[in-house]
């Protein structure tokens, strides 16, 4: 298999989400999340400190994320954690996400637009 050199253009929008379900779980420091998204999806999505940094602090700025720093394995993190307003953020943002795969998937795998059903 070739090696991947980006995430798919149509990702726009999927690192805050994905952001904020591993943060509701449980607080985390940057480079963590960033190694969380690659791990949980197998290598298939990675998005660099670049890309995540500036979403943690505009989520923070929206008060959708509190941070604070603390000392992790001897050093300095910022850890971040969702407060209620990013919760309620994440249950948007994933309704919205499932709502959008179930149609594509219509669109992908449905009937043609005579109503026969797809050849695939």
């Amino acid at each position: 298999m070739a090696p991947k050199s980006s995430n798919p253009d149509f990702l726009n929008g999927v690192p805050e989400l994905l952001l904020l379900r591993l943060l509701a779980r449980r607080p985390m420091y940057g480079y963590e999340l960033v190694q969380a998204i690659r791990l949980a999806s197998d290598g298939e999505l990675e998005f660099g400190e670049g890309c995540i940094y500036p979403i943690l602090h505009r989520l923070e700025r929206d008060k959708k994320l509190a941070s604070k720093r603390e000392t992790v394995g001897g050093r300095s993190r910022v850890v971040y954690r969702v407060t209620p307003a990013g919760r309620k953020k994440l249950e948007q943002q994933q309704s919205l996400w499932e709502q959008t795969m179930l149609a594509i998937e219509k669109v992908l795998h449905g009937e043609d637009d005579r109503g026969n059903a797809s050849i695939s």
